[in-house]
Formats: structure tokens, sequence, C-alpha cells
């Protein structure tokens, strides 16, 4: 927003007639993930020290939304959809067929900018992945987790998660 020269990073650093200008000013794009599968990337990333996923789940659950760590943090809460209208929400596992229709709508040449992806690979790898690190929780915790992102399945259609069941 060409009209605020400032350090601040925080949507939350200004007041509401800045902030209503400077979401005007922009196009606003929401990439989202299914939650289970933010977890299990995390989990692989290292996030936390613990020895296997369903112990990593269990710190996740009891630390809550009061976590530091966006990676597990319901979007929601993240992103404030109720609050912010995104032009275009994107999906993680339709990257290349909607960063494709994104940049046409934004006026950008699509040719070269797109890496190349591999969507229905990375559907299948997760799906699998999804598989074996559920069959590892209790269902104590597959509850727990479908209520911990309860807002985001509401939110967001991902119909193949596995806390939709």
């Amino acid at each position: 927003y060409r009209g605020l020269r400032t350090k601040a990073t925080r949507l939350s650093e200004f007041n509401q007639t800045e902030i209503r200008a400077m979401l005007g000013s922009y196009t606003k794009v929401l990439f989202v993930r299914d939650p289970f599968h933010r977890l299990i990337a995390a989990f692989l990333q290292g996030m936390g020290i613990s020895p296997s996923f369903s112990t990593f789940v269990q710190e996740v659950l009891d630390s809550g939304t009061h976590s530091s760590s966006v990676a597990w943090k319901p979007l929601v809460s993240l992103c404030r959809p109720c609050h912010i209208q995104y032009d275009y929400v994107v999906m993680f596992g339709f990257l290349r067929q909607e960063l494709g229709h994104l940049l046409r709508r934004v006026g950008l040449p699509v040719g070269n900018l797109l890496p190349e992806l591999t969507d229905s690979q990375v559907q299948w790898t997760y799906r699998w992945l999804s598989e074996q690190m559920f069959s590892e929780l209790s269902a104590q915790q597959k509850k727990q987790l479908a209520h911990f992102y309860r807002w985001d399945l509401a939110a967001f259609p991902f119909p193949s998660s596995f806390l939709s069941d």
C-alpha cells in the first residue's frame, strides 16, 4: 500500500481505516492445505523433537492455539477468512491448475512463471502418508484433532481429509 511508508508488518498494527485502504488495494490470495497434511509436514521437517507422530500430535494438542508455531495452528486463526475477503483461495494439491488461473486473472504471463508441479503424485503421497500416520493415533487423539481443526474443516473444502471423517 503506497499510502503508508512504515516498518509495521502486522495488519493489527494499523487502524481500521488504514487496514481497509490497504486490503482494498491488494489482490488477496490465501493458500490453504489440509490441516492433517500440515501436521505431517511439520513432523517430518523435525519441528518437534518427538520420537513418534502420536507423541508429536499430543504435544500439539496440549499446546493448543497458544503455541507460537504457525506450522500447525488452525488456518482460520492465522488468516482470518471471516474478516478478510480474499480474492483467491488456492488449495494445496491443485496448485498447477489454480496458479495458472490466478496468474491469468491478474494479467501475468503463465508460461515461464509456473514451476513444474506434480499435483497427482503429491496427492497420492499424502494420501499414503495420511493413512500411515493416522493409524498411529488413538481414537481420542483423532477426535481431539478434528475438534482442534473444526473451523478450518468448516471454512475450507477438505473432502478427503482424515479429520473430516
